[in-house]
């Protein structure tokens, strides 16, 4: 392995869970009290858009009332000192990543504020509320919707993604279910290309059996603990 690897670092809910974000699915399938289908699909959108953007206007007011953990913190620290290539990918919509300090980071699913005109395709931060038939401030459509990816849309950053796992000495997933692809399949890519892999979650994942090695706990206290091995190893 080279003297400072390259490494790609895949993110889900199970960070932003020990802030007090909801994981995606809860009990019984459910987000937030919702089935994923009556808010995270086109169809969905364009059957009861009130509905699709009430819910994301509660969640994106509900990251006001989090702050990012200890393990946002342990990522953001390993960004800025890493002297080595280094890409964080996220699974989640929140912006802790952002607020904790990370900025060698990629959105695959979207960002809560951000939102897309369906017309021109323009973006632009947003932070309110943002009810059905608002107007783009580009090409004035009544047409801006949450920019987030739903199910049956293409994740955001893929050739970037797939060109970072490709170069990759090590592949680090922390929190995911190892059930969404094709996020799911990140670790076979990173293996494919010869790049070491490490697992860290709250239980086993879906990909356990994919990882060279699966440390099980709370991010909160996995994170700052590889990453200060990390550091100290490098120095």
């Amino acid at each position: 392995m080279a003297r400072f690897p390259a490494i790609v670092i895949l993110t889900g809910a199970g960070i932003s869970a020990e802030s007090g974000l909801a994981t995606f699915r809860g009990p019984g399938g459910l987000w937030e009290g919702h089935r994923v289908e009556d808010v995270c699909t086109p169809d969905a959108l364009a059957q009861d858009p009130t509905l699709v953007h009430r819910f994301y206007d509660e969640r994106r007011a509900a990251l006001a009332t989090v702050e990012p953990n200890a393990a946002h913190h342990a990522l953001a620290r390993l960004d800025a000192q890493w002297p080595g290539d280094l890409l964080i990918v996220t699974q989640n919509v929140d912006d802790l990543h952002e607020r904790a300090g990370a900025r060698r980071l990629l959105h695959m699913h979207g960002e809560l504020h951000s939102a897309l005109c369906a017309a021109c395709a323009e973006r632009q931060p947003w932070t309110g509320s943002l009810p059905p038939g608002t107007a783009c401030p580009h090409c004035g459509a009544p047409s801006l919707r949450p920019d987030i990816v739903f199910f049956g849309e293409m994740p955001y950053h893929m050739e970037r993604i797939d060109q970072a796992l490709a170069r990759a000495d090590l592949f680090v997933s922390i929190g995911t279910s190892g059930a969404v692809y094709p996020a799911a399949g990140f670790v076979r890519t990173a293996r494919y290309h010869g790049a070491d892999t490490l697992e860290l979650n709250l239980e086993p994942s879906g990909g356990s059996i994919f990882f060279a090695e699966t440390r099980i706990g709370r991010a909160t206290a996995l994170v700052p603990a590889w990453v200060a091995s990390l550091l100290d190893n490098a120095s």
